[in-house]
């Protein structure tokens, strides 16, 4: 031991006890530190997330298409219509004294449509529900998936209505693809075989024209052209000259912006106020009004969805809603079995079950009152 060396206590601790005192102490210099084993959260088995009951969706489950539709009661089978004018070519006038012209008469026609039906179904063990509650589970798991069962249910539904014309309906809800199709000229037998336009009992051929909507197309399918006002201005002078009146303007989110350039530059700073279009007690997306309206052309309405079919950009139907609607023959029900309803042998297995149901169709009394804009970019 070095002379000296040993002056105070602390130096007696320091060569007995080594680095530090007996509190635990560290020096600096030369000598150890202690080692540390803090507490983290990532220290394994002390901390685990705990999730909540909340579910939040990260979907979107809009259903427009469906919304927009005015809903009536299916009260019959089928209706009759009017395919053809009473003769021009016996004339009307009558000279002095001479006898009457022939009888002549409208042509008229039966449609027949029935009612189709749209289910989904879902399901739970009765383990799952026991432990719904307990620990971090999602609480109510009934609830949750009944909630969401339902938005899935009427999305899907939307899907339907806005399937490509291509996709022949079979037991699905007919669409407003193929309900604003011409089987004429007009699309030139591009879109899909001639029974792909063919709806209810109607064979939509070229040889008729009282089945045929109104189309603007580039006349080939595949062969887009750049959206203009021009494609808007002549579907609605067309429906306007069939007789029909355009109450709504369904199309995809893109073109909806399309439509806003299109109109910002021919804008008027005016008196300016914020406008946001409704239809049916759906919203559209807010636009402005300043010297023209831009949520709503022609004064009708923009109801963007986003399972519209899109060719470069989001097909554009002109709808008519007098004449076309969605024929309820039995509202949306919930129904449910199982465990839980104390029917495990209606299900066959001890956990529930639960179906939602819509059963109908969607009609369309004249096809000249709408319309659609295809093959744009």
């Amino acid at each position: 031991m070095a002379r000296n060396y040993l002056r105070t206590v602390t130096d007696l601790e320091r060569y007995y006890y080594g680095a530090g005192n007996a509190m635990g102490y560290s020096y600096s210099g030369s000598e150890l530190l202690k080692a540390d084993s803090p507490m983290m959260s990532t220290t394994a088995g002390t901390y685990q997330a705990i999730y909540g009951r909340k579910v939040w969706s990260q979907l979107n489950q809009e259903f427009n298409a469906f919304s927009i539709l005015p809903k009536k009661p299916w009260d019959r089978s089928g209706w009759r219509i009017i395919t053809g004018r009473a003769s021009f070519t016996t004339g009307g006038g009558v000279a002095e004294n001479a006898t009457l012209p022939d009888t002549t008469k409208p042509t008229f026609l039966h449609v027949a449509a029935k009612p189709k039906t749209v289910a989904h179904t879902f399901d739970m063990s009765e383990v799952a529900i026991f432990l719904a509650d307990k620990d971090d589970g999602m609480g109510d798991i009934r609830q949750v998936l009944k909630e969401e069962m339902g938005k899935h249910h009427a999305e899907h539904v939307n899907r339907m209505l806005l399937q490509d014309m291509d996709t022949v309906a079979g037991n699905d809800f007919e669409s407003l693809d193929r309900i604003t199709s011409d089987a004429g000229s007009s699309m030139g037998g591009t879109y899909g075989a001639a029974t792909d336009h063919d709806l209810y009992s109607i064979t939509r051929d070229a040889s008729s024209a009282f089945h045929s909507a109104e189309v603007s197309v580039s006349g080939t399918k595949g062969t887009n052209r750049t959206l203009s006002l021009d494609h808007l201005d002549a579907i609605f002078q067309q429906i306007w000259t069939r007789g029909g009146n355009p109450k709504v303007l369904m199309t995809g989110y893109d073109t909806l912006m399309r439509i806003q350039q299109l109109l910002q530059t021919q804008q008027r700073f005016m008196e300016e106020k914020r406008v946001t279009p409704t239809f049916n007690g759906v919203k559209g997306v807010p636009g402005i009004e300043a010297g023209f309206v831009v949520a709503t052309y022609n004064g009708v309405p923009l109801i963007p969805s986003k399972d519209v079919t899109a060719d470069g950009i989001s097909r554009i139907y002109a709808l008519d809603t007098d004449y076309t609607w969605f024929s309820t023959a039995i509202p949306t029900q919930y129904f449910e079995s199982g465990i839980e309803t104390g029917d495990p042998f209606g299900i066959n297995r001890l956990g529930q079950e639960g179906l939602y149901r819509t059963m109908g169709e969607v009609w369309c009394s004249f096809f000249g009152g709408q319309g659609s804009i295809r093959d744009l970019s």
